[in-house]
């Protein structure tokens, strides 16, 4: 089948009210910057949907890419046909027909919708007439009101028919920015790449938070949270990457921090450190991949000790999940295979054998008073560096050997 365009339906966006154009018109760029790679392309808001033009480019490839933006609600393929030519429409209805109803015995039906009421034909004249000619050529098959295999949908306007069979769900959700910016915190593990991906969903723009610790972690553990965020950016057209220097704040927490708050003071300066971040980046929330019980240092009372450091909302979309709801999400979006790659990061070297799971915040504030704090941070501040991630972006690959990309397959 040759189609013409793509329709996509919003999803939330209609309950949004007076808001609704400043939603259709993020969702109108969000889209453009997810199909770049299609120059041919023509997107063409309307009130109730977008028209995707494909000019050319392929249908398939195009929906793929759209499947990935939030505040879409189902999308379908679609043939347009001039106004003028209701011979044509009989025969691309058929021509659906026979790609989704192949076998004998199969059933059909046409469904015919008017927003333009002058056209000479009513729905019921369109229906009955498509559908006739649809029975002449495939007798084989049945008309069935309820339950057809194909349903093929007519939609009669001004400028067009617009015909098609398939409706494909979207990614549901609000368009990426329309809730405001935040800041994740992202690991190497399996859970905050998650945490992403359902942050976007709820319309939030994100930036990648990321503390790497030469020589302590590697350039490949870098680059598999440079990865990750690659993965991620498919459902957001892109998004900034934000390495954070973090080896000396390490090694002095180690040198100077009785082993059981190791883990709570070191935790305690990645999220101060992401908070002055965020507020130089205008961003109004923090989000993590937290998840409650599962780790000593996501214990209620090692969250409060952590959080003390900051009055941010910290946001944690997957914290009611169990660790295999937390893994079907991660396989969906196809980050949990680069997730489980074994290149440590700073989360785990250093990691005491027995972290307090229930720290004294008193303690906690009184190991780190010991320390300097601000001069530590500034020095990390200093040496962050920025760097815009895109869904086709490589990075383990890079300067590898091939004996160590085999490794990793």
């Amino acid at each position: 089948m040759q189609y013409t365009e793509v329709m996509a339906r919003y999803g939330e966006l209609s309950t949004k009210g007076k808001n609704r154009r400043d939603f259709i018109g993020r969702l109108n760029g969000n889209v453009t910057k997810a199909l770049r790679q299609f120059p041919a392309l023509s997107i063409k808001p309307k009130r109730d949907r977008l028209h995707l033009v494909l000019n050319g480019e392929n249908a398939d490839a195009v929906m793929n890419a759209l499947g990935k933006v939030f505040g879409i609600q189902t999308y379908s393929p679609v043939v347009r046909v001039a106004i003028e030519d209701f011979e044509q429409v009989k025969q691309v209805a058929l021509e659906m027909v026979n790609e989704g109803a192949s076998e004998a015995g199969m059933s059909f039906k046409i469904n015919t919708r008017r927003s333009d009421h002058n056209y000479a034909l009513d729905t019921n004249d369109i229906n009955l007439a498509v559908g006739d000619f649809v029975s002449e050529a495939r007798p084989d098959l049945k008309v069935e009101m309820k339950r057809p295999d194909v349903k093929v949908r007519i939609e009669v306007r001004r400028d067009a028919f617009y015909v098609s069979y398939l409706t494909i769900p979207g990614a549901l959700g609000l368009p990426v920015g329309t809730s405001g910016k935040a800041m994740l915190m992202l690991s190497g593990g399996i859970d905050s790449p998650v945490a992403a991906y359902l942050a976007l969903k709820r319309g939030v723009a994100i930036e990648m938070v990321h503390f790497f610790s030469p020589p302590y972690t590697t350039t490949n553990a870098l680059n598999k949270a440079k990865e990750l965020t690659a993965k991620v950016a498919a459902y957001a057209g892109s998004i900034n990457f934000i390495e954070v220097p973090f080896t000396e704040i390490q090694e002095t927490v180690k040198e100077n921090v009785p082993e059981g708050y190791l883990m709570t003071v070191q935790r305690r300066f990645m999220l101060r450190l992401t908070d002055k971040i965020r507020a130089q980046r205008e961003g109004l929330a923090i989000f993590n991949g937290e998840s409650v019980g599962q780790v000593a240092s996501q214990t209620l009372e090692s969250m409060a000790a952590i959080n003390d450091v900051t009055a941010t909302p910290i946001l944690r979309p997957v914290a009611t999940l169990d660790k295999t709801e937390i893994i079907d999400i991660a396989r969906e979006i196809d980050t949990f295979d680069l997730s489980v790659q074994p290149f440590e990061d700073c989360c785990t070297i250093f990691a005491p054998p027995q972290p307090k799971t229930h720290p004294n915040l008193e303690r906690a504030r009184y190991y780190e008073s010991q320390l300097a704090v601000t001069e530590l941070e500034d020095r990390a501040l200093a040496g962050i560096k920025v760097s815009k991630i895109y869904p086709e972006d490589k990075f383990l690959t890079q300067g590898m050997t091939s004996d160590q990309i085999a490794d990793l397959l």
